[in-house]
């Protein structure tokens, strides 16, 4: 005989043990309402959350005031081709008549819109607010969020057939991909 052959005859008259539940468990309909209830909440200040652009408090800048701003790297070349707006246009946000809050969203979703689909240079029409009584609110934002924006390299006010002192230019970061089409097209090898 071998260890098995003992070990069954040893426990051949061994019957399980019968238990009984504990706890029963009976979800209603209650439970599942407060289940979603949590859900709903927590995905709205997810996506409450992702917005990161400020909303407390801005420095207002004048109705003709040129909007003008580079990061640190962005040649010079590069951002005076900007201002003169040769860069073709690959998108178009109008904010007129749109409240603060609303051009908020907005730009936050134009700006990740653009970067998903690689797109570089924009114009957002802000106008001037000079029919309103705070003259030059929503340009007066654009010119803190834009800034509040890590993809964004430059932006400065339109040329006067885009827009003028209405309207900014915006340039943003090449993505992954471009950049890897760059290096492909050029020959350079890292």
């Amino acid at each position: 005989m071998d260890d098995f052959d003992n070990f069954k005859a040893a426990m051949g008259d061994v019957t399980p043990l019968k238990t009984e539940p504990r706890v029963t468990l009976n979800k209603t309909q209650r439970d599942l309402q407060s289940t979603l209830n949590r859900r709903q909440a927590a995905t709205a200040v997810t996506a409450k959350d992702s917005n990161h652009l400020s909303d407390d408090h801005v420095e207002m800048v004048d109705p003709q005031e040129v909007l003008s701003y580079r990061s640190n790297g962005l040649q010079d070349g590069v951002f005076r081709k900007l201002r003169r707006g040769k860069y073709p246009l690959d998108a178009r946000l109008d904010l007129h008549r749109k409240t603060v809050d609303q051009a908020r969203t907005e730009v936050f979703r134009f700006i990740d819109d653009a970067k998903k689909y690689d797109l570089r240079t924009l114009i957002i029409l802000h106008g001037k607010g000079e029919k309103e009584a705070k003259p030059a609110l929503l340009k007066s934002w654009i010119n803190r969020w834009l800034r509040e924006l890590d993809d964004v390299l430059a932006y400065c006010s339109a040329q006067q057939f885009d827009g003028g002192t209405g309207a900014v230019y915006v340039m943003l970061k090449k993505s992954e991909r471009k950049k890897q089409e760059t290096r492909d097209a050029h020959g350079i090898r890292y």
